[in-house]
């Protein structure tokens, strides 16, 4: 067999053996499951190795191919070429549909392959099996997709001797983040099927207390941090790369990830009150269902091509697959749900709204109104064309007018729920707790408003910064100084690390986005231009060319300091213009360069025109990110120095059931 059709013949040999174990795996567990046949229960994790290597050689056979430029495979012909550099010649595979849903099922398979190495102690427990089993269904979909009408492994037509390849979107291989940026979100994306499957393996078994929470915390936390990460990177990724100098534009496909994020910060939060007190079973459930779909509806609107975005892929065959798995694990799990209902009563009630569990609930409700925001503006727009065929834009104005007052609410929140005790609250208490975080929001008020800021609603978001980050560091004062460097890591402590990035966050995007100032201007070679505080001189303008690409790049001095290099540049196989942007980081606000991609100035250009912005607070958005993911390893790792409550409303339900 020739070399070049290896590569296809082996990859859908690997998609092959996926789709059989995952399907076989399915079928016989849920045979063994409903016939009580114990042996064959305990079998059921098997099924988990096959369908692991099959998806490995795949993903190896692709890219092989991509490294070969096996021009006999279409999807090569599509994203490969020989000028692109190795590592994004790497990334190339989920640059486009079909590889990207092999990418899926790649994550996919290495999560069940971990739940079934994990819980092997445990393979004949029905409540494993199930699990097992709900996440050889969803891998049976996704195999099926990839094997079926989004086949990477599909024989392209002919091409001319000497044929090369586009190469990947522009946009796609001009940062090493594309080489991070997808996979990190996937693992967040597919990650949440765990607690899914755990959660609808409790509703068929019926264990539906609070031993499924206990298996399936870390699952959930760090899917959550994955695709927290995931985001911020791609946050930073826009800014480094589509030169508008912002990092979140509400666009559909952002907030496609950042939907279910939403729900999963309300699950990761409200799981806490059903572990403690028994409560919110039917919410929590509900909760994980909608994470779960959500993530389903995210790869319907980025894969479908049914909407315009920078990130979306282009139409394909899939969309049908996708919105029909969508509305039968909506059905499925609603079905479930309402089938235990009885055994989903919760045994405690909240005894006092000014509570931790108060809190906890109240933070819920406002995560899901903003998820109902979010994702009411991102769809809308599609069910305006399939009732009215008219097309309509939901702009940034709307998620912005309606998610300030929202994100002020959290930050209120954040500062109030830390210090409250569980079931109830006196003022008196509350007063004195809350005392310090107040000072330290006020000083935080203060020190805005000397240094220039201004506006109430940036004003107000510094205050309750401040004042939520004195309730973080209270909590992690009173924790190291009772019980030493011991006292910052589990659950508790490791949270306030994470609202600390939070509030980072929170902060230096409402300064960004309200004092971010920007001019056009005109640079003459040799002659200073003095705006907003700063210097800028063109020093010269440099052409780069090679096989791939033909950059025109401005040297500018800024500041008298250093030379910084805002370029176009002209990928030559797809014939497409983009620029980058050059950026000065420091503490206080950024420096960002970029010029014009639709007219790049010649190397003989005495002028050249620059757009420049001052943004203030950026780089305190990746050391927020960086520590909400430090914040996430710490709270899981055991605590021994946790107490279990000792009264009988706040023990643990079912804490030991298996």
């Amino acid at each position: 067999m020739p070399a070049l059709s290896l590569n296809l013949a082996l990859g859908n040999a690997g998609l092959l053996v996926t789709l059989v174990a995952a399907s076989v795996g399915a079928a016989s567990g849920a045979v063994a499951l409903i016939g009580g046949n114990r042996r064959a229960v305990a079998q059921t994790h098997l099924f988990a190795w096959p369908l692991l290597i099959g998806t490995v050689l795949s993903v190896v056979m692709m890219q092989i191919a991509l490294a070969q430029r096996d021009y006999s495979i279409e999807f090569v012909q599509q994203v490969g070429s020989s000028t692109t550099p190795t590592l994004y010649n790497i990334a190339a595979m989920w640059s486009a549909l079909e590889g990207s849903i092999l990418l899926w099922v790649l994550v996919l398979a290495a999560f069940t392959a971990a739940v079934a190495l994990r819980f092997r102690a445990r393979r004949d427990d029905p409540l494993v099996a199930w699990a097992l089993v709900v996440m050889y269904v969803v891998t049976t979909f996704f195999a099926l997709i990839s094997f079926g009408p989004a086949s990477p492994f599909r024989e392209g037509p002919g091409v001319p001797i000497g044929f090369d390849g586009p190469g990947p979107n522009p946009l796609l291989q001009n940062h090493i983040l594309v080489l991070f940026h997808p996979p990190i979100l996937y693992l967040g994306y597919v990650g949440f099927t765990v607690p899914f499957a755990f959660a609808i393996a409790a509703l068929v078994t019926g264990r539906v207390g609070e031993g499924w929470l206990v298996e399936t915390r870390r699952w959930a936390l760090f899917s959550w941090g994955f695709l927290t990460i995931g985001i911020l990177l791609g946050g930073w990724w826009s800014y480094e790369v589509l030169g508008w100098s912002g990092v979140w534009a509400w666009d559909p496909v952002e907030n496609a990830s950042l939907l279910p994020w939403l729900t999963g910060t309300a699950y990761i939060h409200s799981v806490l009150v059903q572990q403690r007190r028994g409560m919110l079973r039917v919410w929590n459930l509900s909760l994980l269902v909608a994470t779960f779909s959500l993530t389903i509806l995210g790869t319907f609107l980025t894969r479908s091509g049914i909407i315009n975005s920078v990130h979306a892929f282009a139409a394909g065959e899939v969309d049908g697959y996708l919105l029909g798995f969508f509305a039968l694990v909506v059905a499925v799990s609603i079905g479930l749900i309402g089938w235990r209902g009885d055994r989903l009563r919760a045994p405690g009630t909240i005894d006092s709204p000014i509570s931790r569990e108060g809190a906890f609930l109240a933070n819920n409700v406002v995560f899901a109104l903003f998820a109902f925001i979010v994702l009411l503006g991102t769809v809308f727009p599609l069910i305006i064309e399939v009732v009215q065929g008219r097309q309509t834009v939901v702009g940034a104005p709307y998620f912005d007018r309606l998610s300030m007052p929202i994100g002020l609410t959290l930050l209120f929140l954040m500062a109030v729920a830390p210090v409250l005790p569980w079931r109830t609250a006196s003022t008196e208490l509350l007063s004195s707790r809350l005392l310090w975080p107040a000072r330290i929001g006020v000083a935080t008020l203060v020190v805005a408003v000397l240094t220039g800021a201004d506006g109430w609603a940036p004003l107000l978001a510094f205050g309750l910064g401040g004042f939520a980050a004195g309730a973080a560091l209270r909590q992690i004062a009173l924790a190291t100084r009772r019980h030493g460097w011991r006292g910052l890591v589990g659950r508790a402590n490791g949270g306030m690390i994470v609202h600390l990035g939070v509030i980072l966050l929170a902060v230096a995007l409402a300064a960004s986005n309200s004092h971010t100032h920007s001019a056009t201007i005109e640079l003459e070679r040799g002659r200073e231009v003095a705006w907003g505080g700063h210097t800028f001189e063109l020093v010269e303008v440099v052409n780069e060319r090679d096989a791939r690409t033909d950059t025109a790049r401005a040297n500018v001095l800024l500041d008298r300091t250093k030379v910084y290099g805002p370029a176009v540049t002209t990928y030559l196989q797809m014939g497409m213009t983009i620029g980058t942007p050059s950026v000065r980081t420091g503490l206080a606000k950024d420096v960002y360069l970029t010029i014009d991609g639709t007219n790049p100035p010649s190397p003989e250009a005495s002028t050249v025109v620059l757009r420049v912005f001052v943004k203030p607070m950026i780089l305190w958005l990746w050391i927020g990110g960086a520590l909400m993911a430090i914040g996430t390893v710490m709270s899981a790792i055991p605590s021994r120095l946790h107490r279990r409550p000792t009264d009988p409303t706040s023990v643990v339900v079912g804490a030991t059931e298996r």
